[in-house]
């Protein structure tokens, strides 16, 4: 992807590169000056489709690896309006968050709780899983599977707490559901009339 030298600066200099189609972006990391450039909106619109993507970015013919650490979008519509990069060298490791990807079928009877959607692993830049496969095939009512229990490529290491819950299968509440269905009578005090 190429990457534009920025010049200019403020909202008025954002919303005509956004006019344009590119995206206001900076690129810092590894103690170098941070660069002010712009990127092709519906490249990066593309690209951030995946999580933790690497991308590569050729800055006035200096080829550089970068990765997304901040992206900000247009609260209303599909506008990516500015994004902060991270540069990376091949071979460097880095702590990221892989989503969590169910797969399996719930034990009948269960109920799915998904209590994280990602895991913060450490992985070589350029390997960096898409994401984590987590199977919930035979686990019982009342089971459940933490970080320290996913399988992880090669590679690739834990960085959270082993112990944190990634997925929980739950029993339905009976009382809960005893509550929906059972006819709940109310009685009312009778006015009293102290009029006489």
């Amino acid at each position: 992807m190429t990457a534009a030298p920025r010049t200019e600066f403020g909202k008025g200099a954002a919303r005509r590169l956004r006019r344009a189609e590119m995206v206001p972006a900076v690129i810092y990391g590894h103690g170098a000056e941070v660069q002010h450039v712009a990127l092709p909106a519906h490249d990066l619109a593309k690209a951030l489709k995946n999580s933790n993507v690497l991308l590569e970015l050729d800055v006035s013919g200096s080829i550089s690896l970068a990765l997304p650490k901040s992206v900000q979008r247009d609260p209303i519509r599909p506008i990516i309006e500015h994004v902060d990069l991270v540069t990376v060298v091949r071979g460097e490791k880095v702590v990221v968050d892989v989503q969590v990807v169910i797969e399996g079928k719930l034990v009948p009877g269960g109920l799915l709780e998904h209590v994280n959607d990602t895991i913060a692993v450490e992985a070589e830049a350029t390997h960096i899983p898409q994401h984590l496969t987590v199977s919930i095939e035979g686990v019982e009512v009342g089971g459940h599977i933490r970080a320290g229990d996913v399988a992880l490529p090669a590679g690739v290491t834990l960085v959270a707490d082993p112990d944190v819950l990634v997925v929980h299968i739950l029993a339905p509440q009976a009382a809960e559901v005893e509550a929906e269905t059972a006819e709940v009578v109310v009685e009312a005090a009778a006015p009293v009339d102290d009029e006489s």
